[in-house]
């Protein structure tokens, strides 16, 4: 249940009430009425701000439709108290009852409370990663890899259809590149010696064992031939290999894709024609001269005809060339064939994550998206900044064979897999992160990861503890949902409560915003008053969690304890961590 949502219903129930007795005009706008947790608790448990977006079309003072709402307020089950503050907002208090059925709903529920309808089923595809297949994958891919993972679960728990894709970039220049670098070491694994690797070729040692298994496999055969003898056979060689490997680096980090997209696919059954045959009837293409890049002109730069999209159209600064002086496609058609590509699939709701260095690309997108959907879909780019890597106080290179950076392996091979999948959410992903790796394995209050685990971890030993003594009868989630919940009345008690009842709402939110990072913020501020309320419990034995001559006292609370863990075990899922019993 959002609560949120279902105060939001009764207060537009009201306002349809009083237009029926005519106390003010029908048919009011409602969209803009909200229901949310005030600013601060000692306003209330709720507030919305129906009086104020209402007032004017209703032709009243806002203070006085404030009254005359609250009034009708006053008499809904479970608001107790009612307060009209600043210009008009209605601020409301919940009866205490109201919170213990909110923790009976989470004990009933289990990890799928929170589930949710609000997605309606809408079919919504997120590609994330899709790093170039001409090398491991890096910490910032990891960084993204997180993010659009996380994201999908988290629709899905909101209630959309997701669909999880990988884009292949198997076609261009890159990709020649990479065999040309693999012939190298083919070469080499043939016996010849290989100094320097020459300017502009994939210098990692990853390439290495591609060289091998391609000696391996073909022997000497394209030892003296000319490249456009062996070309396309070494990339699609190569290309295979170096996705395997991403593959298994993406399956060590949790993450399993739908769809992989293939570019080289596209380019061969003709979508991009088919892009710019599109274009060409919505009059959205034609020759013309771009002007200079902005600032100093390189010394390169020549004014040619070109096939350029009239981005600018659709909100971009400049319109964008379709083909380079060669006659090829740009990145950008072929980037637009596959955004056709997906709308043709059902997806009108596309959200993509990229790297740091892509920034500059999102308005074409958009512009491209827009053009080619006819306005029917919407795209939403997640930038993901850079990612630091620190340990000791110190900026860290750990891998040795990638050549300049520190893959996602060796990543996860430091810390593991869930360390690096909470770490990765405890900033927003358009803001920079520095991640410590010392940092990351202390177990202190400093260390979010360690911390919510240690939340959870409390919780099992608590019941664990609570099994011994009474057995597991009286401890079962469904027992304690059983149990008299009403005994819960310290304010520590009522505001964890409060905190867990508002799951529903965060995985809405956090899902509509498209904002994977704030299920790591909300687990991190329930553990944080869970470890108050176990504080306070050592100080004062009056608050402890088990009360051994007061066993229904006690399952209440057992019931408080039993509905955090299961909270944090609901999040954990989204994030795609696993919940420790014990630490």
């Amino acid at each position: 249940m959002n609560l949120f949502q279902h105060f939001r219903d009764e207060i537009i129930r009201i306002v349809d009430e009083l237009a029926g007795q005519g106390t003010i005009p029908a048919g009011l706008d409602t969209a803009r009425i909200a229901v949310e947790p005030p600013r601060e608790a000692a306003h209330g448990d709720i507030t919305t701000n129906a009086a104020m977006v209402l007032s004017k079309p209703a032709g009243m003072k806002p203070r006085d439709l404030a009254e005359v709402l609250s009034q009708r307020l006053a008499g809904i089950q479970w608001i107790t108290e009612t307060d009209i503050a600043g210009p008009g907002f209605i601020n409301m208090r919940l009866d205490s009852a109201f919170w213990h059925q909110r923790l009976e709903e989470v004990l009933l529920a289990g990890t799928s409370y929170g589930d949710s309808t609000f997605g309606q089923g809408e079919a919504v595809n997120v590609e994330y990663v899709s790093a170039n297949p001409t090398g491991p994958l890096h910490v910032a891919h990891a960084r993204g890899a997180v993010v659009g993972d996380v994201l999908a679960s988290l629709l899905e728990k909101a209630g959309y259809a997701v669909t999880r894709e990988y884009y292949v970039n198997d076609a261009g220049t890159q990709v020649d590149v990479l065999a040309r670098s693999a012939y190298l070491r083919y070469r080499e694994a043939l016996g010849e010696k290989i100094k320097a690797i020459p300017e502009g070729l994939y210098p990692g040692d990853y390439l290495i064992s591609v060289g091998e298994a391609l000696a391996k496999k073909f022997g000497d055969q394209w030892l003296d031939a000319d490249e456009r003898v062996w070309l396309a056979d070494i990339r699609s060689f190569a290309v295979t290999m170096m996705m395997d490997a991403i593959r298994e680096d993406l399956k060590s980090l949790g993450i399993d894709f739908d769809v992989f997209s293939s570019e080289k696919a596209l380019v061969e059954k003709g979508s991009v024609e088919g892009v710019l045959e599109k274009l060409e009837k919505m009059d959205l293409v034609y020759t013309g001269i771009l002007e200079p890049p902005k600032g100093k002109t390189p010394d390169d730069w020549e004014p040619r005809p070109q096939t350029l999209f009239k981005a600018s159209q659709f909100g971009d600064e400049v319109d964008r060339a379709l083909k380079k002086s060669d006659g090829t496609w740009t990145y950008f058609a072929t980037d637009m064939a596959y955004h056709l590509d997906k709308f043709q699939r059902g997806f009108k709701s596309m959200i993509d994550v990229w790297g740091a260095d892509h920034g500059g690309y999102v308005k074409r997108m958009n512009a491209a998206v827009g053009a080619v959907s006819g306005g029917e879909a919407n795209l939403d780019v997640k930038i993901c900044q850079m990612v630091n890597l620190k340990k000791g106080g110190e900026a860290l290179r750990m891998s040795k064979r990638a050549g300049t950076f520190v893959t996602l392996s060796d990543l996860i091979g430091e810390v593991g897999r869930d360390v690096v999948r909470f770490m990765m959410l405890t900033r927003k992903n358009d803001s920079q992160m520095e991640f410590d790796l010392e940092k990351a394995l202390e177990q202190s209050r400093d260390n979010p990861v360690f911390y919510v685990h240690y939340a959870h971890a409390r919780c099992r030993s608590v019941l664990r503890n609570a099994t011994t003594e009474w057995g597991d009868d009286k401890i079962s989630a469904s027992a304690l949902a059983a149990a008299d919940l009403n005994l819960l009345s310290d304010p520590s008690e009522l505001e964890i409560i409060k905190v867990m009842a508002a799951w529903p709402r965060l995985v809405e939110n956090a899902a509509e915003a498209h904002e994977p990072h704030r299920v790591a913020y909300y687990l991190n501020d329930l553990a944080t008053l869970f470890h108050a309320l176990w504080n306070k419990g050592n100080d004062d034995a009056t608050l402890r969690f088990i009360v051994s001559e007061d066993l229904p006292l006690s399952l209440a609370r057992l019931g408080l304890v039993q509905g955090v863990a299961t909270v944090i075990a609901s999040g954990f899922k989204v994030i795609g961590v696993l919940p420790l019993e014990e630490l």
